[in-house]
């Protein structure tokens, strides 16, 4: 990608009596390069506001890193502040939120899904959504918090 080759003649040192030789050209094209960081760039530009649940809630602070996308949208289980269960943004009923689960896990391809918590809720009722989501055959849970945390590491960095 971008390596040719010169004519010693083209060069401008002209030796005498020698054959023309092919020099290899070191110069490599960048053109390519930054064309396709564009089009990433764009299409991460476009793709990032989609990966915004609609539900209000404030999350916990961590240090855990983020998890790794998918491909499909995420099935996302949020608690709001009031302790209300929603499934993306449709509200549930408590006892609703097993059958409704496995109504839209067996259409998915991903066995997993996001528990968004308001950092306002009580443990138990976090543990009470996350034993429906393992009665309902979930066992890949990741649970969502936002950046910035301590790190229980004794620095404030």
């Amino acid at each position: 990608m971008g390596a040719g080759t010169l004519e010693a003649g083209e060069s401008g040192s002209r030796r005498r009596g020698r054959r023309r030789r092919a020099r290899p050209m070191s110069e490599i094209n960048v053109t390519p390069f930054v064309d396709v960081m564009l089009v990433l760039l764009i299409i991460f530009m476009v793709a990032a506001p989609l990966q915004v649940v609609g539900v209000p809630v404030e999350l916990p602070k961590t240090a855990a890193p983020s998890l790794p996308t998918e491909q499909e949208e995420p099935l996302t289980v949020t608690l709001t502040a009031d302790g209300a269960a929603m499934i993306q943004t449709s509200p549930v009923a408590d006892d609703e939120i097993i059958d409704r689960l496995r109504a839209i896990l067996s259409e998915r391809n991903s066995d997993r899904v996001f528990l968004r918590a308001d950092g306002s809720i009580a443990y138990g009722r976090v543990v009470t959504i996350m034993g429906a989501l393992n009665a309902a055959g979930i066992t890949n849970i990741g649970l969502v918090t936002d950046d910035g945390g301590p790190r229980l590491t004794g620095d404030d960095g």
